[in-house]
C-alpha cells in the first residue's frame, strides 16, 4: 500500500510495521534521519538505530500488538492514544522474562516532512508496565 496521508503513514506504523514486524516498511514510513524519542529512555536517530530498538523490544514481547484508540491530526502533526499488550517472554532491559501478560497505555506523537516521518516521541504508562514485567 503506498501511503497517501500522514494518517496513512501512522496507520502502516502501527499495523505493518510493529504489529506484522514488517521491518521493510521503515524504508516506506521513515525519512533518513528520522528520530525517535522513547519512554523507556531510549532515543534513536536513523533508520538502523530504529531497526535496533525494534529488535531490542521485540525480544522482550515478540506478539507487541499496538492498538489505537485515538488518533488527531493537526498539520504536520499527528496524536495517537494507544494500548500496547503482549506477552514478556524475553529479556527486556533489565527485567528477565516473566511469561506475564502485559497491557498499558501510552501516546505516541508523529512529525512528518515531504512525505515521510520525521520524528516520533513516545509517553507510556512506565509506572504500570514496570509493575507488570516484576
Amino acid at each position: 500500500m503506498k501511503p497517501k496521508s500522514n494518517k496513512d503513514l501512522v496507520k502502516l506504523y502501527y499495523e505493518e510495521l510493529w504489529n506484522k514486524n514488517k521491518k521493510e516498511y521503515i524504508e516506506t514510513l521513515f525519512d533518513d534521519n528520522i528520530t525517535f524519542h522513547g519512554s523507556l529512555d531510549i532515543n534513536t536517530v536513523g533508520k538502523q538505530e530504529f531497526a535496533n530498538y525494534m529488535d531490542k523490544i521485540l525480544t522482550g514481547i515478540p506478539n507487541l500488538f499496538h492498538g489505537v484508540e485515538l488518533m488527531v491530526c493537526e498539520n504536520d502533526y499527528i496524536a495517537v492514544r494507544a494500548i500496547y499488550n503482549g506477552t514478556h517472554k524475553g529479556k527486556l532491559f533489565d527485567f528477565e522474562p516473566t511469561g506475564n501478560r502485559i497491557k498499558y497505555n501510552g501516546a505516541s506523537f508523529f512529525k512528518f516532512k515531504d512525505g515521510k516521518i520525521v520524528d516520533i516521541w513516545v509517553l507510556g504508562d512506565l509506572t504500570n508496565l514496570y509493575k507488570q514485567l516484576q
